[in-house]
């Protein structure tokens, strides 16, 4: 068995995982990361670098090197119920540089991350190493992470464990943690589809007959969810592919032809729509954060915007702790004092947008009448600049601790 031992082992090598180990490792912090997979080359993960986040890279002197990556710019996000389009996010009022989101696949931001943290030597990367189980000392403070590679297993020796792998986080599992399942109306299925110069800018949410498409500027291609009400792919299995190509079709007529793309339901990914919480993110030695802390629903795609939030204000608080090789249950206690009002807020917001517009939506094929929501926003343009600072700067922006973190 490899036994190595560092300050931190991070759980997960999303983008929680890989902000913080790279916020750490700047911090002159030893932190070995584990990614269960061998590269980042994961479709169908979400694609959004909001403001914020792009803040927090400004902050850091990651900003222009960041936007030399493909990416594509969404100053404005629109809805269309029919032949009703409004706007209903206008990110060109935020107090922040980047007055857009960006449109990254996230293995290239991911890969960019990874690539600046590795220029510190206390950032060790592990790739390919699937945690399997908690290190725990005689009186039940985690101590450690273990694992297996393609090499053997792995035992990783560290006072502070911080599970950013997932909602379904081996973390939560053997943290014994409680969670509160909020829930969600809906599933959602992802695929894609070419793209030509001709089809619109900006990405845009189609909501009517009983389902709703989201589409996502990939360059050449989009990147299409296709909304369901919870539990019915087995409906719209039985109803077979030319229904969902003609369903497809008629919530975006400049599809058409390309629908036949999608060959079988091979061709689609299912994801299971959840939204919940830990009641408490912690316990000695271990520390939950973003999606292994809270599962966010698609609404907003804000999933990673908190994610990144999370890791920047644990690697605030924590970083002296750490270097002091004090790190106590208070510390990591400060972490969800400091996240779980964001969190909520989001979370409730979410889940009435979920209640009030999707749900409304979602298998009634006969309606006709555009969410009052839509309406409202295409009546009064200004209030699309509230949802557009909620989507791009959350409820409590991160902002890096200048005196912690040393530049290369």
């Amino acid at each position: 068995m490899l036994d190595i031992s560092a300050s931190c082992c991070v759980v997960g090598g999303g983008p929680a995982g890989m902000m913080t180990g790279y916020l750490l490792a700047r911090a002159g912090i030893s932190v070995a990361v584990l990614e269960k997979h061998g590269d980042f080359l994961r479709d169908f993960r979400g694609d959004t670098i909001h403001p914020s986040t792009l803040q927090v890279m400004e902050e850091l002197g990651l900003y222009d090197r960041l936007l030399q990556k493909t990416h594509y710019k969404a100053y404005f996000l629109k809805g269309r119920f029919g032949d009703l389009e409004t706007t209903f996010a206008d990110f060109s009022h935020l107090p922040t540089r980047a007055k857009f989101v960006a449109f990254m696949p996230q293995w290239d931001f991911l890969s960019f991350l990874a690539g600046e943290a590795k220029a510190y030597p206390a950032f060790k990367l592990f790739m390919e190493a699937e945690a399997t189980d908690l290190v725990k000392d005689g009186g039940g403070t985690v101590a450690g992470v273990v694992a297996k590679t393609a090499e053997g297993s792995m035992q990783v020796h560290a006072p502070l464990v911080i599970g950013c792998d997932g909602r379904h986080a081996v973390t939560r599992k053997e943290g014994g943690f409680s969670v509160e399942d909020i829930g969600a109306p809906m599933d959602v299925l992802w695929f894609r589809l070419s793209r030509r110069d001709t089809d619109p800018e900006d990405p845009v949410g189609t909501f009517g007959r009983g389902h709703i498409v989201i589409m996502i500027d990939r360059g050449d291609y989009w990147q299409c969810g296709y909304v369901i009400a919870k539990g019915s792919l087995d409906r719209v299995r039985e109803q077979g592919l030319p229904a969902f190509r003609r369903e497809l079709e008629s919530l975006a007529p400049f599809l058409k032809g390309r629908s036949k793309e999608v060959t079988s339901f091979e061709d689609i990914r299912l994801l299971t729509v959840g939204v919940d919480r830990l009641k408490q993110w912690y316990r000695p030695g271990l520390l939950c954060i973003g999606d292994a802390a809270h599962t966010m629903s698609p609404v907003g795609g804000v999933g990673i915007n908190l994610a990144i939030q999370d890791a920047v204000a644990a690697a605030n608080i924590l970083a002296e702790p750490l270097r002091a090789g004090q790190v106590t249950t208070r510390d990591l206690a400060r972490v969800q004092e400091r996240r779980e009002m964001p969190t909520r807020r989001t979370q409730w917001l979410q889940v009435q947008i979920q209640n009030n517009v999707i749900k409304s939506v979602l298998g009634k094929p006969d309606q006709s009448r555009p969410p009052r929501l839509l309406r409202l926003m295409k009546w009064f343009p200004l209030l699309a600049r509230t949802p557009a600072r909620v989507i791009g700067l959350g409820f409590r922006p991160e902002h890096v601790n200048a005196n912690l973190y040393r530049a290369r």
